[in-house]
């Protein structure tokens, strides 16, 4: 029996028992953000009507109005009811283009009309064959279409075997690799991946789907990193899958039929603001502090743009949006930009460089939060890869502990109210960031690249920087970091898994040693982890590894860190696998994302 990627059914597993193991827009004006939002009334107007076709009224189908007149392109979209009725709401004043779109039916034509008292009626148009209904289902029903190699090909044997990787172990390896390595940035299914049309357009001397999706996978900035995870999973197995789905696809095989919204899902009402530009690579945002969750109530959205290296700016009142240069701590020319040059052009921009320094911002911010007084945090990237000598020598309790030579993201924080920068280098390197609700509202970092933990004690921070106004001094008295380590060992009997090259207490052990556990030494733990969270019960702070099927780890700073950090390991069980987001609940239960797998799974 095949297996699909993905089943388009609705699925309502939650994993609860997990097994436990020990172990073109510029910068900002001066004065800009202090007028966001300043009296603008709210949108009143609305547009009311009915959708209905040629068998009656459309229940359960999308009315969706867009324009173009107001500062920012904006989107409202509403799901009609079981009489075919709508309403969109709190519409500023604008000229409108108003459609229908809905499972089993052709997108209807756009009228243009104003907010007004007065009820329409839209015309819809069922679809007349099922390749034309399927032409709106989402990504996923497509991508279900999609068979992976067949099980009995598990564990691959590799490029002079039967073609799948050598470490595939199983099929679910193989699956977890697309979800997270393809998946992760692109939406399988949509109508550019399902088909090859971009593919022939450019490359029209190519003919196999086998051929064109080799020359996709290779091209843009990212290309070296998608054929890097194409042979991992198996060059010449793997494009055969992909091959095979978007011939069944051309030839007009289409998903099962999903069902319309029902129930409340009818009643989610979706406001959409076209912020950045065509080539931004806006990555997160934030809108409020979930430990003061009235925080910037009708404020500002906050998104960061990696490839721009900015801090983008929406306000959702004016519809309007702005962008803010996030400075680097060294000349921005002597900072690398992670992107590369594509080494095959690209099938959209050709050759073009997209996010280099130069031309672009290098800062390549990545995750923002609000702190309890408004303030901006982000991930960014202060300065060149090399640490500073703080960072791996003795004048630090950190880096005597566990030294640290180079770090690829720092931190930031901007503050609306005086629109000034402050720079902070973590020497880990930073991925995402959560802020604790203790009295010191410390701020913490997972190291996507290492098993390490860090932080910074906001309360300390403002202190010093107060004091000095040196943001140096400030950092080096704040910033702290934990290598996730299980054992009972005192501080003179330390064993880490691998040379640190610091010759402090971290760099103890040899290559020998590191192939066994002593249960009387402390031994790294070395899961990286992909996000972070601090336990709102309690002092514990919570990651997720994704080194397959995915772990969740639970670190303890303990009185005196980093010597008394403990740390505990839970390994996420059958059939689920691929944590990302993770977050603790107020009775302490982790809640956690399955990416790949495509579960919600919380443990308790």
């Amino acid at each position: 029996m095949k297996r699909s990627v993905l089943s388009p059914a609705r699925i309502s597993l939650v994993c609860i028992g997990l097994i436990g193991l020990v172990g073109a827009f510029g910068t900002a004006p001066a004065n800009a953000i202090l007028q966001v939002g300043r009296n603008v009334p709210p949108a009143t107007g609305y547009i009311t009507g009915v959708v209905r076709s040629d068998k009656g009224v459309e229940a359960g189908v999308w009315v969706i109005a867009e324009t173009k007149d107001l500062l920012t392109n904006f989107t409202k979209i509403v799901v009609t009811d079981d009489q075919g009725r709508f309403m969109l709401p709190e519409l500023p004043n604008a000229n409108y283009s108003v459609w229908v779109r809905g499972f089993g039916l052709v997108d209807s034509p756009k009228i243009q009309m104003k907010p007004g008292t007065s009820s329409v009626t839209l015309k819809a148009n069922p679809a007349k064959t099922p390749q034309e209904a399927a032409q709106v289902y989402p990504g996923n029903y497509w991508l279900s279409l999609m068979q992976p190699p067949a099980p009995n090909l598990f564990p691959g044997t590799g490029a002079q075997g039967n073609g799948v990787g050598a470490g595939m172990l199983t099929q679910n390896h193989w699956i977890n690799s697309l979800k997270s390595g393809c998946n992760f940035c692109h939406q399988l299914g949509n109508r550019l991946t399902r088909t090859l049309d971009d593919v022939y357009k450019v490359e029209p001397d190519i003919k196999a789907s086998f051929d064109a999706w080799d020359r996709r996978l290779h091209g843009g900035v990212r290309g070296d990193a998608m054929y890097s995870t194409l042979n991992t999973m198996g060059h010449d197995a793997s494009l055969k899958v992909f091959a095979d789905w978007t011939d069944r696809i051309a030839k007009g095989e289409v998903p099962p039929a999903p069902e319309r919204p029902k129930g409340v899902e009818r009643n989610v009402v979706v406001t959409l603001w076209d912020v950045g530009d065509d080539h931004s690579f806006m990555h997160d945002e934030i809108s409020t502090d979930k430990n003061h969750p009235t925080l910037n109530a009708g404020g500002p959205v906050y998104a960061v743009s990696a490839g721009h290296g900015q801090l983008v700016v929406l306000d959702p009142k004016e519809n309007s949006t702005y962008a803010v240069d996030i400075p680097t701590r060294a000349e921005r020319e002597s900072v690398p930009s992670r992107f590369p040059k594509p080494v095959m052009a690209s099938l959209h921009w050709g050759n073009e460089h997209l996010w280099g320094n130069p031309p672009y911002n290098p800062a390549d911010p990545h995750n923002p939060m609000l702190d309890s007084k408004g303030r901006v945090w982000t991930t960014s990237k202060i300065r060149p890869n090399q640490d500073p000598a703080w960072c791996n020598d003795s004048s630090n309790k950190y880096s005597d502990w566990y030294p640290l030579r180079t770090s690829g993201r720092q931190a930031s924080f901007y503050d609306p109210k005086t629109q000034k920068w402050n720079l902070i280098d973590t020497c880990f390197s930073t991925h995402h960031l959560q802020f604790d609700n203790d009295p010191n509202e410390t701020v913490y970092f997972n190291e996507l690249s290492g098993p390490i933990i860090g932080w910074v004690d906001t309360k300390i921070y403002d202190q010093v920087y107060g004091q000095t106004k040196d943001e140096i001094k400030a950092e080096q008295a704040a910033v702290g970091w934990n290598v996730l380590r299980q054992g009972r060992g005192t501080v003179e009997n330390v064993l880490y898994q691998g040379d640190t090259a610091g010759g402090a207490r971290g760099a103890r052990g040899t290559a020998e040693a590191a192939g066994s556990v002593d249960p009387k030494l402390d031994t790294m733990v070395s899961y990286n982890l992909y996000s972070v969270i601090p336990s709102p019960v309690d002092t514990a702070v919570w990651g997720v590894s994704e080194e397959f099927p995915g772990y969740l780890v639970r670190m303890e700073r303990g009185n005196d860190a980093p010597m008394s950090c403990k740390t505990l390991v839970f390994k996420i069980p059958e059939p689920g696998f691929d944590p990302r987001g993770v977050d603790v609940d107020g009775n302490g239960v982790v809640w956690t994302a399955l990416a790949a797998s495509s579960h919600l799974a919380s443990f308790d």
